[in-house]
């Protein structure tokens, strides 16, 4: 099966941990963004509009990880972001969810459970995208028709 590349950004304090799941995906043939707290996030995001998911730690110092998913959500609203922690609570998990976060996993993450949920927030990502250009090219039929 023919495999799309995107773009996903990983954003968590510990560095061990980022430079380990980053070796993993690109292993794995994806575009890896590191960022090491929410300021970091944003700024890239900010820089890189192509970044298709980001993993997001929830608790970081700083900017968390549930202000950084408001922010994330302001700025680009179809990123899917997948809430990522080793702390974390069924409240912040519903919190995260009810602010647009796709999924929520708690550390240490299986790889193969988070490729499921990475092919899962691409899949959703990818059929926004096109609900959206089919919106658009049914609006300029109909304006072309007027």
């Amino acid at each position: 099966m023919f495999k799309f590349t995107s773009t996903i950004m990983l954003v968590d304090d510990e560095k061990d941990f980022v430079e380990v799941l980053s070796l993993r995906l690109k292993e794995n043939g994806e575009n890896v963004i590191a960022a090491y707290n929410g300021t970091e996030c944003l700024e890239n995001l900010d820089k890189n509009q192509q970044i298709d998911v980001i993993i997001l730690d929830v608790k970081m110092p700083g900017m968390d990880g549930i202000e950084t998913l408001k922010e994330i959500k302001k700025k680009a609203p179809l990123v899917e972001v997948i809430m990522l922690t080793g702390h974390g609570t069924i409240q912040t998990a519903i919190e995260g969810m009810k602010l647009g976060a796709f999924d929520f996993m708690l550390k240490p993450a299986d790889f193969d459970a988070l490729n499921e949920k990475l092919n899962s927030a691409r899949q959703r990502r990818k059929e926004q995208l096109e609900r959206i250009r089919r919106a658009e090219t049914d609006s300029m039929l109909q304006q072309s028709r007027i």
